[in-house]
Order: C-alpha cells, then structure tokens, then sequence
C-alpha cells in the first residue's frame, strides 16, 4: 500500500527549509523533470491548470497542489511569492 504523502498549503512553504542536495538520482530524471516544469509553468499560466508537486524539504517528501507562475533556473515561483528549489522536486503532476 502507497503512503501519502502531506499536502501542505503554498503559504506554508515560506517557513520550510531545503538542504542543497539534489533528490533526483540520474540526469536524465533531471531532464524530464525540467520539461515537465517548463510544460506546467506555460499551462499554469494560459489555462490556470493546477498542478501536484511533489518535494522535499529538511524533514521530508510533501505535495502542494498549486499553479506555477513563473520558472528560473534554479527555482518554481509559486502565487503570493511562493519558492520551491527545482533541486528539491521529485514530481510534477498536471490535475
């Protein structure tokens, strides 16, 4: 039986703290994982799809159910100025 993981509210990732490792174990993960980012940053933004992502901060694997406003290279802006490291996301599921 799969566990679930937490859902967390986007306002909370404020106060979460995210150690510099990277969570994903291949390149090629990190690759597919940069392309499903950039795919739900535009559809975010041109449809307000909603997307589940799944990350990691000091204390463990969580998910947020959000919109993604805007991508750099090193980080997904969420709405209120939200931030999660790419480094830290294991998955992004479009809902």
């Amino acid at each position: 039986m799969k566990r679930s993981l937490p859902l967390v509210e986007k306002d909370s990732l404020r106060k979460m703290i995210f150690p510099s490792e990277e969570v994903l174990k291949t390149a090629d993960s990190a690759r597919e994982r940069r392309r499903l980012i950039e795919r739900a940053t535009i559809l975010s933004n041109l449809y307000h799809n909603k997307v589940k992502i799944v990350f990691e901060d000091r204390e463990g694997s969580k998910a947020v159910d959000t919109t993604i406003w805007a991508t750099t290279d090193f980080a997904i802006m969420l709405k209120g100025g939200a931030v999660i490291p790419i480094h830290r996301i294991h998955s992004i599921d479009l809902l």
